[in-house]
C-alpha cells in the first residue's frame, strides 16, 4: 500500500510493470499509483500493497515462479503491512501444479505450547478478559511463516529463500511512504504499542504515529531477513533469532512506568523446534461444473466456503437478485452453525470434513431454505455423520470473536502454475509486543480458541491443547475446471473472510460478474448471528428493503475484507484483481501488460 522511497518510481518508469488504465484509489504523497485492474501475460499478482505486488512482480520478471513471487510478495508485506502480517505469525498456502494439475496445501498454522492446556486463558478459574490476553505473551503462538516459506519453496520453487527475500530487504532499508490506512492503525494501537519500548521506537517516532506521507525504514526486519536468507529457517526455529523470540514472549518487555500487565507466554526453544508445517489434502467441493480447492481444517474457510456452496447447488441459482442473496445470505448462516460446532485442529478431534462437504449433507440441510422467509439465528448444527433433512443436531454454538487484521495475495505464472496465499498475525498489530532488534511483531492467534466451552456442557473442538493449532477462518481458494485454473482468490477479514471468499465466488460464477466487479461488489456477512453485517453499499441496495421483508436485520460495518484474484481468460491472458477502494485499494499487476 506504499511506496519504498526513492526506489518504486524509478521501477516502475524503468519496466512499466503496471497497467493503470483504472483510476487508482486515494494514495499518500509519494506512493505509487494503485491498479485495481491489470491484464496481460507473464504473469500476474495481487495484493493489498503496491510495493509488495512489485516485488512479486519482479521475481516473475527474472524467471521465478508462481511460488518463488508469493513468498517475495509475503515477505514484503511482512514490512509494509507488518500489522497484519509477517514472520512473526502464520498462514495457508494453496498451490496449483500447471503441470500436474494437482492442488495442493500447506498449514503453516500458529500452535499453543507443548505445556499449554484447556486452562490456557482462564485466571482464578474464570476467562482471562479478551483485551489482557490480546496483548501479552499468554497469545503468541509458534509463528507458522518462515517455515511455510522455505517448504513452499522446497517443494514447488525455483529460487532461493535468500534471494526472493531481497526486493522485502530492500524496501525494509530504505523505507516505504506512510499512507493512511498505515496511520489510522497505527493511531487506533497507540495506547498499546507505546507500552513496549521497541514496538514504540519502531512505529511511533517520537511518540506518535508516523504521518501520512512521511519514510518509515526497518532496519532490523532488513538484517533479519537477511539472516534468514543466509543460515535458513533454523536461524529461527533454533537459532538466535527464535532465542529473541522465546525471550520476548516469556519476558514481554513492557515499559514498567505503564502499569500493563503484559502475561508471559509459554512457548519456548523446544517448541520452536518443534514446529512443522502440515502438507493437507485441500477440501474439494464440485459446484456447478467448477471444482473448487480450498483449506482443509484446522481452517475453517475450504470446509464453511465448501458446505455453503453444496448448499446452493441443491437449486438452480434464481434469477432474481433478492431471491439470490436471500439464498447467499442463509446458506452461510447454516455453514456458520455447523462450523462453530464441528471444526477444530484434526490432531486433537475428530472433524467431520467429508460429512460437512458431502452432497447428502448439502442436501439435508438445505431443506432449510425458505425462499419466503430467512432463517432465525442461532440455527443448531446438523449432523454430518447422520444426515437426515432439516434435523438439528445439539444446541447451536454462537460464534467467537476473530481477529480482522489478516492479508491475501494472489499469484500465477507464464506456464500456469497459481497460489493462493492468506497469512496473519491475527488481531491488527497482533500481540503489539515488537521482538527487540529484529524488527517485527508476534502475534496473538491463541485467542483464536475458545477460552471456555461455547456451549456448555457440549463438547467444543477448539478449546487450548498441548501444541493445538486453533481454528481459523482464513480460505485460500483455487477454482478449476477440467484441470485447469479458472481463478483464484481470498480475503482478509477474521470470520468475514469466509462469507468474502464466498460471496466473491458466487458474484462471478452464478451472477454473472467480472472478477474484478465480483471484488468491488458491497458485501454482506451472515454467521448465524441475528444480524447480518453490512456495508454501506449493501445497505444502499434496491434489495434491501425486500430482504428486511423476508425477515432479513441488518447491521452497518464500515467494510468487509480486502479481496484479491487472478483470473485465466480465455485467450490465456491473465487478469489481476484487488479491491478499489477497501484498505486504501490493492494492487493489481501482470508481468506485460495488454489491454
Amino acid at each position: 500500500m506504499r511506496s519504498p522511497a526513492g526506489l518504486f518510481p524509478t521501477l516502475l518508469l524503468a519496466t512499466g510493470l503496471f497497467c493503470l488504465t483504472a483510476v487508482p484509489a486515494q494514495a499518500a504523497p509519494g506512493a505509487p499509483p494503485k491498479a485495481p485492474e491489470a491484464v496481460g501475460y507473464g504473469g500476474a499478482v495481487a495484493s493489498v500493497d503496491a510495493d509488495a505486488t512489485a516485488a512479486g512482480i519482479e521475481v516473475l520478471r527474472r524467471g521465478g515462479n508462481a511460488v518463488d513471487a508469493a513468498v517475495a510478495t509475503a515477505a514484503a508485506l511482512g514490512v509494509t503491512e507488518p500489522y497484519s502480517t509477517g514472520i512473526g505469525g502464520g498462514g495457508f498456502l494453496v498451490h496449483y501444479d500447471a503441470r500436474t494439475h494437482r492442488v495442493s496445501t500447506l498449514d503453516g498454522r500458529e500452535t499453543a505450547s507443548r505445556t499449554a492446556d484447556q486452562g490456557l486463558f482462564l485466571e482464578n478459574g474464570a476467562p482471562l478478559p479478551f483485551a489482557d490476553a490480546v496483548t501479552s505473551g499468554l497469545s503468541v503462538g509458534v509463528p507458522g511463516t518462515a517455515a511455510t516459506w522455505e517448504q513452499a519453496l522446497r517443494l514447488w520453487g525455483t529460487r532461493s529463500l535468500a534471494e526472493v527475500l531481497r526486493p522485502a530487504e530492500r524496501i525494509a532499508e530504505r523505507g516505504f511512504t506512510v499512507d493512511q490506512t498505515f496511520y489510522d492503525q497505527t493511531a487506533a494501537n497507540q495506547a498499546r504499542f507505546q507500552d513496549f519500548p521497541a514496538t514504540r521506537e519502531l512505529f511511533l517516532p517520537g511518540g506518535r504515529p508516523p504521518a501520512v506521507g512521511s519514510t518509515l525504514r526497518n532496519p532490523d526486519l532488513a538484517a533479519t531477513y537477511r539472516e534468514l536468507g543466509r543460515r535458513g529457517t533454523d536461524a529461527l526455529y533454533r537459532g538466535p533469532i527464535g532465542a529473541d523470540v522465546v525471550r520476548t514472549l516469556q519476558h514481554p518487555p513492557v515499559d514498567p512506568a505503564s502499569g500493563r500487565n503484559a502475561r508471559p507466554g509459554r512457548v519456548d526453544a523446544a517448541d520452536l523446534a518443534a514446529y512443522r508445517v502440515i502438507r493437507r489434502e485441500p477440501t474439494r467441493v464440485g459446484y456447478r461444473g467448477y471444482d473448487v480447492y480450498s483449506m482443509a481444517p484446522a481452517s475453517s474457510g475450504g470446509t464453511t466456503v465448501g458446505e455453503a456452496l453444496g448448499i446452493l447447488s441443491q437449486r438452480p441459482e434464481p434469477a432474481d437478485p433478492t431471491a439470490s442473496l436471500h439464498r447467499y445470505l442463509d446458506a452461510s448462516r447454516i455453514a456458520f452453525a455447523d462450523r462453530n460446532r464441528w471444526v477444530g485442529d484434526p490432531a486433537f478431534s475428530d472433524v467431520p470434513t467429508a460429512g460437512l462437504l458431502s452432497p447428502a449433507f448439502a442436501a439435508a440441510r438445505s431443506c432449510l431454505l425458505d425462499p419466503g422467509r430467512a432463517l432465525t439465528s442461532p440455527v443448531a448444527p446438523g449432523d454430518p455423520a447422520h444426515p437426515a433433512a432439516c434435523a438439528a443436531s445439539g444446541p447451536a454454538a454462537p460464534e467467537p470473536y476473530e481477529g480482522l487484521s489478516t492479508s491475501h495475495l494472489t499469484v500465477a505464472d507464464r506456464w500456469g502454475n497459481v497460489v493462493s496465499y492468506t497469512l496473519t498475525i491475527e488481531q491488527t498489530g497482533g500481540s503489539g509486543i515488537t521482538v527487540p532488534g529484529r524488527g517485527f511483531l508476534l502475534n496473538n492467534e491463541l485467542t483464536d480458541f475458545s477460552f471456555t466451552p461455547v456451549v456448555p456442557g457440549t463438547p467444543d473442538p477448539n478449546l487450548p491443547g498441548p501444541g493445538k493449532r486453533p481454528r481459523s477462518s482464513l480460505s485460500p481458494t483455487v477454482v478449476l475446471r477440467d484441470g485447469k485454473p479458472v481463478l483464484a482468490a481470498g480475503s482478509p477479514g477474521g470470520a468475514t473472510i469466509i462469507t468474502t471468499v464466498l460471496q466473491v465466488l458466487t458474484n462471478r460464477l452464478d451472477r454473472g460478474m467480472t472478477l474484478e466487479q465480483a471484488i468491488a461488489a458491497p458485501r454482506a456477512s451472515q454467521r448465524n448471528t441475528a444480524a447480518t453485517q453490512a456495508e454501506p453499499g449493501f445497505l444502499a441496495l434496491p434489495e434491501r428493503a425486500r430482504l428486511e421483508a423476508l425477515g432479513h436485520v441488518f447491521t452497518p460495518v464500515a467494510e468487509i475484507g480486502a479481496a484479491t484474484g487472478v483470473e485465466r481468460l480465455p485467450d490465456g491472458r491473465w487478469l489481476a484483481a484487488a479491491e478499489p477502494a477497501r484498505r486504501g485499494g490493492g494492487a493489481a499487476a501482470v508481468v506485460h501488460p495488454a489491454g
